[in-house]
């Protein structure tokens, strides 16, 4: 697995930053908004859940909240949660939880939900999960508060998401530009690591054109999508440097238009039953059980 770290400090402040400006940028993030809850069928249609309604659903990274709003009229009866670690984001959410159809908002990191184990019966994530660097910690706590059959199920950003950007970037120096992103098969891994059962993933690759640049990096700030890694420079880049980037960009043209590639993976998994062991990311493994579960199995 890429080892690579992220300034969680900094990723809160970038999203805190664009709260406002948000859904003036987000055509991609409603895009894949869709296809994420085409996903939910699995959880309408599994033969454990026909019938049944969810309780409580989670939006995890939820942003401005326009996905939690979709959740809340797709399940209009169960407890909706709104979910995200920057505050400026929940305030601005509040802007499409309805009267008649309201949803809670929670400011909290997905590595440490503050929800009762076995409580969740859909935890939905779009495109959110990419920054996040401990997969075992984020895997581990979907499988802790999903109830056993519960369904996760999100998207997040492949490896190959804007290679032109980080093309044009490696192009002037060595230095870390442009975020990175796992691939699938590390996701994938980790999802199995944690208990997660079934899991199933997806990549679809678009294209978004710009006139320049310029618009390409105005639209990450934006979305507050700026580099976030640990390993960034942290002092201001040069203005030549700067320059010599969109020239080196430039040249990428496709028919007068500035490509900029976005792999998505979409997933889903189930939450494990009571007992499934998960692995430790040191070695060896664990099951945890309820202590109504184990009542009787004591020697006398």
């Amino acid at each position: 697995m890429n080892e690579f770290h992220l300034d969680r400090t900094q990723v809160r402040r970038n999203f805190g930053r664009a709260a406002r400006s948000y859904e003036q940028h987000d055509a991609l993030q409603r895009e894949v908004q869709g296809l994420l809850l085409d996903r939910l069928t699995f959880y309408d249609e599994s033969p454990d859940h026909k019938g049944l309604l969810p309780e409580r659903v989670l939006d995890v990274g939820a942003g401005t909240g326009r996905g939690t709003a979709q959740l809340k009229q797709r399940y209009p009866k169960a407890e909706v949660v709104a979910v995200d670690l920057a505050l400026p984001m929940l305030r601005a959410a509040k802007a499409h939880s309805g009267w008649l159809k309201p949803f809670r908002r929670v400011c909290a990191e997905a590595t440490a939900l503050p929800f009762p184990d076995h409580s969740v019966d859909v935890l939905h994530s779009n495109l959110c999960f990419q920054w996040i660097d401990d997969l075992a910690a984020l895997f581990g706590e979907c499988a802790r508060v999903l109830k056993p059959g519960g369904l996760l199920a999100f998207t997040t950003f492949g490896p190959d998401t804007l290679k032109e950007l980080r093309a044009a970037w490696a192009a002037v120096d060595g230095h870390s530009h442009v975020s990175r992103f796992l691939d699938m098969h590390d996701i994938g891994d980790a999802m199995l690591n944690a208990g997660l059962r079934d899991p199933v993933l997806d990549v679809e690759r678009y294209t978004l054109t710009y006139s320049e640049p310029r618009k390409l990096l105005e639209e990450l700030r934006g979305l507050g999508a700026t580099h976030a890694d640990a390993a960034r420079e942290r002092h201001l880049t040069g203005k030549s440097h700067y320059r010599a980037m969109l020239a080196a960009y430039e040249a990428m043209r496709v028919d007068g238009r500035i490509p900029a590639t976005w792999e998505v993976v979409t997933a889903h998994a189930w939450g494990p039953p009571p007992g499934q062991s998960r692995r430790l990311p040191g070695g060896g493994e664990v099951a945890s059980f309820s202590l109504g579960s184990l009542k009787g199995s004591r020697r006398r």
